[in-house]
């Protein structure tokens, strides 16, 4: 199935970390699932100035020569797996003329550019793990769109992918070859956690774990399978100025962030939904240890986050257990399949009837907001509020994503759409928001009131 020639292949063959691991517990072959053609990455730009497309695509074999995740291919074979580095090929760029006029409808149309980019299949084996397409709407004012396969990389990687991008175009256009220093590779990383898998962080990470976790099930939702063609769906909202503003004073007021105050919200919204008092909400981390910061890979952690609503008069205790949770949580980060190794019940509440729920702030590490790098400006696109019947393939499920700017909150609903109805997630959305909205609005008040 691979694309490149056997005897071409680089000899630099590691075993697949602990979070590709964890991919493989979802596996579904090549076909579907996180090793399929449509689990996808996609990150968009705002370029403003004149692209020199020639320039262009020397900078992306750039990227693709400077990570090797980007050019490794996975092996799945007999339960296990392995994976190899092979010789760096040039990246698809696909090139668009884009029409419309200068106001909302160009951000809309580049949004759609996004969409397009996500939902084209993208096979595992055909390296390069990077794809690119240019959107022009005119000679000042274009769109970059990149795309990767998850399992290469992450949301974070996407942004590193995308400065060492904008440094490599930026040398080329000047004619200059690319003077970046030497980036550390995924499988650094890899070697890095086997070292470390019997050191003592581990075992008091663990250690953490077996106590926080004793008697956790990881929060599901009940599931109906209908007739769509399995796939993820994605629900999109925001929030006006001063719900955010609200939710990031109360952040403040409570030495919490945006995100703890949101996954307070969450659990007051699920104990009114179920009933359930002690509740074990997932979310993810960016899993980088020091000296992996500008490395390129999945690194992304899944981490349960353990709330107990039960007792609490008021919302502002419910953040304060939520605060408590996810700095206890985050500082014993550790990789989900370490995590099992100690709560091995943890997911048994996942069943042919539920599915997990997860919930997570999108918080890239860097923001690029008009940062000009030689002769263009870029400008990352993270309002995304067109919905999409299908995106990146997500396990079955429910993802809850919030990325927090500074005027407004906007999230989206990631779903399986043959589990779920479509009516159901719009319900959930709206009594969802409605709760948040009442909690920082009054966060003394008693709850049930």
């Amino acid at each position: 199935m691979t694309t490149y020639p056997e005897a071409q292949q680089v000899p630099t063959t590691t075993a697949l970390s602990l979070q590709q691991q964890f991919l493989a517990m979802f596996a579904q072959g090549y076909e579907a699932g996180p090793f399929g053609p449509h689990y996808v990455e996609v990150g968009g730009w705002r370029l403003h100035g004149r692209v020199n497309v020639p320039a262009l695509r020397l900078a992306l074999a750039d990227v693709v020569e400077r990570h090797e995740a980007l050019r490794t291919v996975l092996h799945l074979e007999n339960g296990g797996g392995t994976q190899s580095v092979v010789p760096a090929g040039q990246p698809e760029l696909l090139l668009a003329e884009l029409d419309e006029a200068p106001g909302p409808d160009r951000e809309r149309r580049a949004e759609e550019l996004m969409i397009e980019a996500e939902t084209r299949p993208f096979p595992i084996h055909e390296v390069p793990l990077l794809r690119a397409v240019l959107g022009r709407f005119d000679d000042e004012d274009a769109v970059l769109v990149l795309a990767t396969h998850h399992s290469a990389a992450d949301v974070w990687s996407l942004q590193v992918i995308m400065q060492d991008l904008a440094e490599c175009y930026a040398a080329r256009a000047a004619g200059d070859e690319p003077r970046l220093p030497e980036p550390t590779q995924y499988r650094d990383y890899v070697v890095a956690q086997q070292e470390d898998a019997s050191g003592p962080s581990v075992a008091a990470a663990q250690a953490y774990w077996r106590e926080t976790l004793r008697g956790a099930r990881v929060l599901v939702a009940p599931t109906r399978r209908n007739d769509e063609t399995p796939a993820t769906s994605y629900h999109r909202f925001t929030t006006d100025a001063e719900l955010s503003a609200e939710v990031s004073r109360l952040a403040r007021a409570t030495r919490s962030s945006p995100f703890m105050v949101l996954l307070a919200a969450f659990a007051v919204y699920v104990n009114r939904r179920t009933g359930q008092t002690d509740l074990v909400v997932p979310t993810f981390a960016p899993g980088r240890r020091h000296g992996f910061r500008s490395t390129v890979g999945s690194f992304f952690n899944f981490v349960p986050l353990r709330v107990d609503v039960s007792g609490c008069g008021t919302f502002r205790e419910v953040v304060t257990r939520t605060r408590t949770a996810c700095v206890g949580a985050f500082s014993h980060e550790l990789p989900l399949m370490q995590v099992l190794a100690v709560a091995p019940e943890l997911m048994n509440s996942v069943g042919p009837d539920t599915a997990p729920t997860l919930f997570q702030a999108v918080q890239p590490p860097y923001s690029m907001q008009a940062e000009k790098v030689g002769d263009l400006e870029y400008s990352a696109i993270w309002r995304r509020v067109v919905p999409q019947p299908m995106g990146s393939e997500t396990p079955d499920g429910m993802i809850w994503s919030m990325h927090l700017s500074n005027t407004e909150v906007v999230g989206g609903l990631s779903f399986s759409r043959h589990l779920f109805d479509r009516a159901e997630v719009d319900e959930q959305v709206a009594g969802f928001l409605g709760v948040v909205g009442e909690m920082v609005a009054a966060p003394d008040a008693a709850i049930g009131a």
